[in-house]
Formats: C-alpha cells, structure tokens, sequence
C-alpha cells in the first residue's frame, strides 16, 4: 500500500513550462491555471478531471516521464517557426545594418550561413530547426528587429527537455548602458543591437537582463545551451555566473561574476555557455574580406577551428586555436595555429583582422575546461 501511495504521488504530479516565456512551473494538484512567478503570466493546465480524466493524465504522465510539453503560445504559431522535432534546434541572428544609423558591417550575413554550414554538416543539426533572422529575409518575423529576437529566443527554449542541445549565434553589433537595476558590478549593462536600434533610445537594444530571463533561466534540467556571440562588449551579454579565465601557466580559473544584488541569473537545471568575442570592455571586429567575402572575427575563428578539428577538442583546446587564429591575425598574417596548411592559407586569405580582443568563455556552472569536451 506504500509504494502505490508513492506511485501515485509520483505521477499525479505534473511539471509543465509557462506559454509566455518558457519557465519551468509545478502545478498543484488539480489545479487548472498558474502563474509564473517570473513573467506573471497566466498558462491553463488543461487537465481532464474525474475518474477517465485521472487515468488519462496518469498514463500521459508516466509515457513523457512526468513532463506534459506546453501548447505553443499565439505569438509563435503567428510567426510560423519551424516546428521542433528531435533534440537539436539553433537560433542564427545576423544583422549588416545596410541603410540604419550604425555603422553598416560586412560580415554578419556571412556569418550566418557559415554557422548554419557548420551545425549541419557537422554536428548533425536538422536545417529544418535552424531558424535564421538576417536583415536580408523578407518575412517580417525573420527580419531581426528587437521584438522578432526575443520571440525567437523563445522558439529556441520552448518546450525544451533534457538531452536537447540548443545553439544561439548573434553577428552584429554590441553596446554598453548604464545599468538601472544594480545587477552588475561595473555598472553597465550589455546589449545587443537589433536592426531597429535606436542610439538615442536604449531602450531599444537589448540588455543582458532581458537575454538571461529569455535564454538562460527557461532552461530544465538535461538541456545545454552554446551561445557565440560576435559583438563588441560581450564578454557577460548572458549574465551567466562564472567568467573562465586562462592563467599564464595555462591553467584555468574561474572567477564569481554574481549579480552584487543577488538577483538570481541562472537556469533552472540545465547548462548555459558563452563564447563570446571580447570582453565587455573591448570591441570586436568584422573583418574584411580580400578575395573571398568578410566575416566577423570571432565566427571565422570558431567556425574553422570546430569545423577542422582533427578529434573532439576539450572547450580548453577550442578556446586556444580560437584565440590563436585571431593573435596571428593581428599580428602581420602568419597564421601559426596548429591546423592543416590549407586551413592556414585560407584564413590568410578570407579575413583580414585588426584590433585586439580576447574571446571569453562564461558558464552557468563551473566545469574543468581542459578535461570537457565541446559537445554541440
């Protein structure tokens, strides 16, 4: 009589995600609505009740491992978003900022399929659940406005289970502002600047707040998200806790990056890391293409260090050829890597870099980066 007592505990419980941001709720037995604590929005339940209703939800229950998966909020059926199937999906934002008050950049278009290239062929990513919003589609919900970036934000966190591996790329400009809720210890903010920035209204950015409630707190238990960002001043643009910093001798460490307020940044079980293209004080560069088009720096460094690795590289080993590419770069084109002769003449010849930036990794959780291996 114990263990059904316990059985029944067990699966008559029921776990489910918000329909307005994807946070992980706990529903009360029988009840019919709840409210996120962090959205406040209101999501039905929607269970059958009585006798034949207990038996359905106890059945459903047990065959998705106590999990029901949210109904699709209006605003993503609207949009028409690919629909997810299996455990792989990426988000690839890439904005060139042709006829808008920023500076117009070369590469970001670029970038992007690039990224796309490399997730498919390969790390076995579907195409179909790779969503794309570059300033040259003609969809207004692919075009990456503010408003069409956190939608899509959440399109790639929705309904997200353990085991999915989630991949967000952002090629564009970055920005710093005035932090106004006193989560950050240098008193600044970093943003992203979509298609619709506006630089007299920062409001019209988006802030690492808003990333972190929209990427990093959506994701449960068994869910990995990778982020590359290549902007300027995104060393911390998800807020993520721990920034990994490489000591001279080589070794790791890692430093507390906690909001001083104690506002919570983090996720709901799941891992969180950034690979961003400088740290928040810095800038980061587009680079310029010769013969072949540009791209930005950080993405062509990411791009043929993953795609040319002989053997799974540890997050150490993908960090260094990283950083390698882009040192040699600066320094008077010869390219010293260690990847395959070809590899070097065509990074001497796609990108012609300058400046100086340091990638950054930052993580959710702390982890032994030269024993991990980069897993996508």
């Amino acid at each position: 009589q114990g263990r059904a007592s316990n059985f029944l505990a067990i699966h008559t419980s029921q776990a489910m995600e918000c329909g307005h941001c994807g946070e992980g709720l706990s529903i009360p037995r029988g009840a019919r609505a709840v409210q996120c604590a962090h959205c406040r929005g209101v999501t039905r339940v929607g269970r059958r009740h009585g006798f034949v209703g207990f038996v359905v939800n106890m059945i459903t229950n047990m065959a998705g491992g106590g999990r029901t998966r949210p109904a699709t909020p209006p605003r993503l059926r609207e949009a028409g978003y690919p629909r997810v199937q299996g455990d792989k999906r990426a988000l690839l934002v890439g904005i060139s900022y042709a006829g808008t008050h920023l500076p117009e950049l070369s590469g970001p278009v670029t970038d992007v399929k690039s990224m796309s290239f490399l997730l498919t062929q390969k790390y076995g990513f579907p195409s179909q659940c790779i969503l794309v919003l570059t300033d040259e589609e003609r969809d207004p919900y692919r075009t990456p406005t503010k408003s069409n970036i956190l939608l899509a934000m959440r399109w790639l966190v929705h309904g997200c289970s353990s085991g999915d591996s989630l991949v967000f790329h952002f090629s564009g400009h970055g920005d710093q502002v005035r932090d106004d809720d006193g989560d950050e210890r240098d008193g600044k903010d970093e943003v992203l600047c979509p298609l619709d920035s506006d630089p007299a209204d920062c409001g019209s950015d988006i802030r690492d707040d808003e990333i972190n409630a929209a990427l990093v707190r959506p994701l449960v238990h068994g869910v990995r998200l990778h982020a590359v960002v290549d902007a300027c001043h995104s060393g911390t643009v998800l807020d993520l806790p721990n920034l990994c910093k490489i000591k001279k001798n080589g070794e790791s460490e890692w430093t507390d990056q906690s909001a001083p307020n104690g506002a919570w940044k983090r996720t709901s079980g799941g891992q969180a890391v950034l690979i961003s293209g400088c740290a928040d004080t810095q800038t980061s560069t587009d680079g310029i293409g010769d013969e072949l088009v540009g791209m930005g720096a950080l993405t062509y460094s990411f791009f043929t260090a993953a795609l040319f690795a002989q053997r799974t590289p540890t997050y150490a080993q993908l960090l260094a050829t990283i950083k390698a590419i882009i040192r040699e770069r600066n320094a008077d084109g010869r390219v010293s890597c260690k990847l395959p002769e070809p590899v070097c003449s065509l990074v001497r010849k796609v990108v012609n870099f300058s400046g100086v930036q340091e990638p950054q990794l930052t993580s959710s959780d702390k982890f032994d980066i030269s024993r991990t291996q980069f897993l996508l």
